[in-house]
């Protein structure tokens, strides 16, 4: 099982699509890796040597920012945008959406679900 940056490659899938799996590296970056080094992207992670295996990992160090490093670097802009008082820090801070979404109908995954009437009161059992 090939492991970089802190993550198990899933064994069965292509190197193309396995390299997706780590924060960061999405399907054009993984293509350019691949590119990089001369590997056929539609290669299994199983079929992998370990010279190749080195030199992705050693890509990824080198040239990229992942894992944690870029969620750390992520939360600190938010956190930046937030002591600043800018309009995307003060979405962040209650929990609506930064960039022009409606939420009047939508915007469920932000704001949660919500009960439609406050003080109904339940019938008693008979």
């Amino acid at each position: 099982m090939a492991r970089i940056a802190g993550i198990d490659l899933p064994k069965n899938k292509r190197i193309e699509i396995a390299l997706t799996y780590i924060y960061g590296v999405g399907l054009i970056r993984s293509q350019c890796i691949l590119d990089q080094i001369n590997v056929n992207p539609n290669k299994n992670v199983i079929d992998l040597n370990d010279k190749e295996i080195t030199s992705i990992r050693n890509i990824l160090e080198q040239d990229y920012i992942i894992e944690g490093d870029l969620r750390r670097l992520e939360s600190i802009n938010i956190k930046r945008l937030m002591e600043i008082n800018s309009y995307k820090g003060k979405r962040h801070r209650i929990g609506l959406p930064l960039r022009g979404q409606r939420t009047r109908t939508n915007a469920r995954t932000r704001r949660g679900i919500k009960k439609t009437m406050a003080g109904k009161k339940k019938s008693p059992k008979k």
